[in-house]
């Protein structure tokens, strides 16, 4: 049953590829933002995966974090994902994120539920207009 309370971790050592360097977000060989939110809502859709409908899933709709601290390459970050609200087939999640010296990164993520068919049918649609 979806509810709030259901959490869900995921885990990654840091590659030179995961760096800011790498991904194009800036200049440095640290984790980058966009693979640290990345891992959040990898944490927030598995959290919920078993729970949804056959053909369903959910998509994200809005991320608000803050990311705290750098991780440089070799550390190992876990990023976990909370729920904290279900409003319909609305689904708010904490977010948070820790390398081994401590948090890295937190806050809110959003996903809504949808019926895979007719989220992709509609999507594609665009590409006849």
């Amino acid at each position: 049953m979806l509810e709030a309370g259901l959490k869900y971790t995921v885990k990654i050592k840091v590659e030179e590829k995961d760096t800011a360097k790498e991904v194009g977000s800036g200049t440095l060989a640290v984790l980058a933002t966009p693979k640290m939110i990345a891992l959040m809502e990898e944490a927030a859709y598995k959290c919920i995966g078993a729970e949804l409908e056959n053909g369903s899933t959910s998509v994200g709709t809005l991320m608000n974090v803050k990311h705290l601290s750098a991780t440089p390459v070799g550390m190992e970050v876990t990023a976990t994902a909370e729920v904290i609200e279900v409003d319909g087939r609305r689904v708010v999640f904490k977010v948070e994120a820790y390398d081994e010296a401590g948090i890295i990164g937190q806050g809110e993520h959003e996903r809504f539920i949808v019926f895979e068919e007719k989220f992709l049918s509609k999507t594609y649609s665009k590409l006849t207009k």
